[in-house]
């Protein structure tokens, strides 16, 4: 995103992960505020992930999709196999929108839409 706000609100959005961890009520609304930015840019792949991500916090209370190609780790350094990592899951989510050149990162985003759809 070349957005300066944008790259901001990502910023503050992963510090707030890391201290408060999902916090529905700010949460949703700093990615519905990133999503206009998305909007503006006109990425719709950036746009349609969002949204899908906050319609699945929304009703899961959660973030229930693993980290892609990767197994989720545990707080002991352990790695459990099939288990959800919602915060890490989700940070790693919203840092893939900081930089859209990678074509690593535009093919983890359509994966996570792609999970997102079928979840």
């Amino acid at each position: 995103m070349e957005n300066q706000k944008a790259i901001k609100l990502i910023d503050k959005i992963l510090n707030n992960l890391d201290k408060t961890g999902i916090n529905t009520d700010t949460l949703i609304d700093d990615i519905k505020e990133l999503r206009t930015y998305a909007l503006e840019a006109q990425i719709p792949l950036v746009v349609k992930v969002l949204r899908l991500t906050c319609e699945h916090i929304e009703s899961t209370e959660s973030f229930m999709i693993p980290i892609l190609n990767d197994e989720p780790i545990e707080e002991d350094g352990t790695i459990e196999e099939g288990e959800v990592a919602p915060i890490e899951s989700l940070k790693y989510l919203i840092a893939l929108i900081k930089n859209l050149n990678n074509k690593m990162n535009i093919a983890d985003l359509k994966e996570y839409r792609d999970l997102l759809n079928s979840y």
